[in-house]
C-alpha cells in the first residue's frame, strides 16, 4: 500500500500533467513492486513557477529546471535495492512518455515503515497481522 504525494513545477502544469504522472508513478508501483492496480492513494500538487514555491539546484551534476516534479512514497518496508533502482528508472521513464517530463526532473523519495504505520479507514490498522502489500 503505498501513499504517493507528487509535487510538480512549471507554468505548463495542468490537471493533465498532474493526472499523467500520477499515473506514470502508479504504472511504475504496479510494474516494479507488484502492487495491486487497485491500491492507488495519491495527493497531486501543481506550484506555480510565478511564485517559486519549490526550490531546487544542481546538486550531483544533475541540471534540474523549471520542469522539476518531486516524488515522494510511503511503503512498508521490504523492497530490495535492485527493486528501488528498477522503480526509479520506471518513474522516470513513464514520466516522460506520458507527461514529457525529462527524467532528469524526476526526483524521487522513498520512505518505508512496518504495517502497523497504516489505517486504511474506519480507525483500523487493517494490515497488521495481515500478509498484504
Amino acid at each position: 500500500m503505498p501513499f504517493v504525494r507528487i509535487d510538480a513545477h512549471g507554468g505548463d502544469t495542468d490537471d493533465d500533467r498532474l493526472d499523467a504522472l500520477g499515473r506514470a508513478v502508479h504504472d511504475a508501483l504496479v510494474e516494479t513492486l507488484g502492487i495491486p492496480r487497485d491500491d492507488r492513494f495519491q495527493v497531486l500538487t501543481a506550484h506555480d513557477a510565478a511564485r517559486g514555491t519549490l526550490r531546487y539546484d544542481d546538486y550531483l551534476g544533475v541540471r534540474r529546471d523549471e520542469g522539476i516534479v518531486f516524488v515522494a512514497i510511503t511503503l512498508r518496508a521490504g523492497r530490495t535495492p535492485g527493486q528501488k533502482q528498477a522503480l526509479y528508472r520506471r518513474i522516470a521513464q513513464l514520466a516522460e512518455e506520458y507527461a514529457g517530463t525529462d527524467p532528469r526532473n524526476v526526483f524521487v523519495t522513498l520512505a518505508e515503515n512496518t504495517s502497523a504505520d497504516w489505517s486504511l479507514g474506519n480507525g483500523l490498522a487493517q494490515y497488521v497481522g495481515s500478509g498484504s502489500c
